[in-house]
C-alpha cells in the first residue's frame, strides 16, 4: 500500500479532530475515524501506526498552530502589558481562524488524547511544546517585570491560560463564537491582575537586603 499523500494526512487529521469535539475522545475508534475521513481502516493504521498516535498527531497539530498564533501576537504587540492582553485573547483568535482546533484544545482534555502508545517522537514534540509555552511566560514576565521567577510566571498564567479557560468555556463548549463582551471582559480582568506586581518569595527579599 502507497503511503497516503499529505493532504490525504490532514484531511485524517481534521476528521480526528471533528469527532474528537463532536463525541468525545474515548467515543473515537479506528472504524468510525475511517468512516467520517472517508478511507478503509488499514489507512490509519498505515499512516500513524495506531489510533493513539493519530489522536496525538491531532493534539499536536492544533497546540503548535494555537502556539504559533499565540507567539505572532505578542510579537505584534506595542507594549508589555498589551502583550499579555494579546496572549490571553489568542484563543478568542484561535477560534475565530479554526473553530474546531480551538474547540478541542479547551474542552478536551489532554490526557483523553494521550496514551500509552504515544510514539517517542511525539512525545517529545509535545514536551517541547510545553516548554514552549513556559518560555513565552518568561518572555511576558521579563517585559513587564524584568523577572523570571516562579511567582512571575504564576501570574502570567492566571492571565494567560486561567482566564481565558474560565470567561471562553461556556461558548467553546456550546459551539458558539466569543463574544465582544467576552473579549472585552477578558482584556479589562488581565489589565487589572497586572496591576498588583507578583510578590517575591522570602528567598529573593533576603537576597534584596
Amino acid at each position: 500500500m502507497a503511503r497516503p499523500r499529505v493532504h490525504d494526512l490532514d484531511r485524517l487529521l481534521d476528521a480526528a479532530e471533528r469527532l474528537v469535539v463532536e463525541v468525545g475522545a474515548p467515543r473515537v475508534t479506528v472504524r468510525s475515524l475511517a468512516a467520517a475521513a472517508g478511507v478503509p481502516n488499514g489507512t490509519i493504521y498505515h499512516a500513524f501506526g495506531s489510533l493513539g498516535a493519530l489522536l496525538a498527531r491531532v493534539w499536536l497539530r492544533a497546540a503548535g498552530g494555537f502556539l504559533d498564533l499565540q507567539t505572532e501576537l505578542v510579537d505584534d504587540a506595542e507594549d508589555p502589558v498589551s502583550a499579555v492582553v494579546a496572549a490571553a485573547g489568542a484563543p478568542a483568535e484561535f477560534a475565530d481562524r479554526r473553530p474546531e482546533a480551538a474547540r478541542l484544545l479547551l474542552t478536551v482534555k489532554k490526557e483523553d488524547l494521550l496514551g500509552p502508545q504515544v510514539p517517542d517522537d511525539l512525545a517529545g514534540a509535545l514536551l517541547a511544546l510545553d516548554k514552549r509555552l513556559v518560555a513565552l511566560l518568561i518572555r511576558l514576565a521579563e517585559g513587564l517585570w524584568d523577572r523570571r521567577d516562579a511567582q512571575a510566571v504564576e501570574v502570567l498564567t492566571t492571565c494567560v491560560v486561567d482566564l481565558p479557560t474560565a470567561l471562553f468555556r461556556r461558548a467553546f463548549t456550546a459551539g458558539e463564537p466569543i463574544s465582544e463582551d467576552s473579549r472585552a471582559r477578558l482584556a479589562a480582568a488581565v489589565r487589572a491582575v497586572l496591576l498588583l506586581p507578583p510578590r517575591k518569595d522570602r528567598a529573593d527579599a533576603r537576597a534584596a537586603h
